[in-house]
């Protein structure tokens, strides 16, 4: 497992535990042997507002960084994920997306499934690849205002 990968681990289960995690990126890093940059390319790529996450910091010796999660109902997270995908959708962040809509239980696990199969390279083989994220944009889109029943 690679440390990214890691310290999501480790902070998603605080998360999970209390309803939010407070750390201290360097007694993080410290715990995990890394560098705080580190930390901070987790906390960036991984918990951002779009993912459905908050992340507060406090500077200064008694400092801190509060991550939580947003709690919304199922139609709100899909509008607000439909709201954040522009006009291009690359297959990374189309796998975040559904992993997140995943883990907030917005969709099941079949339909996260059905998802990422549609939106795969493999799908959109057909399409030359600098219009696959055009495309892949517009099909997450139309298939999550479906699952709104819009």
């Amino acid at each position: 497992m690679r440390l990214s990968d890691m310290l999501t681990e480790y902070i998603m289960d605080m998360i999970n535990e209390t309803g939010d995690a407070e750390i201290k990126r360097n007694e993080l890093a410290n715990h995990f042997g890394c560098v705080p940059s580190q930390i901070n390319y987790v906390l960036t790529s991984r918990f951002t507002p779009e993912q459905g996450y908050i992340v507060e910091s406090r500077r200064g010796g008694g400092g801190y960084i509060r991550i939580t999660r947003v709690n919304t109902d199922k139609s709100a997270s899909l509008m607000h994920i439909v709201n954040s995908v522009g006009n291009s959708l690359d297959r990374m962040t189309a796998e975040v997306m559904i992993n997140n809509l995943l883990a907030v239980n917005a969709i099941n696990a079949d339909t996260a499934r059905l998802l990422a199969s549609a939106l795969s390279d493999r799908a959109l083989s057909p399409v030359e690849p600098r219009g696959r994220d055009i495309v892949r944009a517009s099909i997450f889109k139309n298939m999550i205002l479906n699952l709104t029943g819009r």
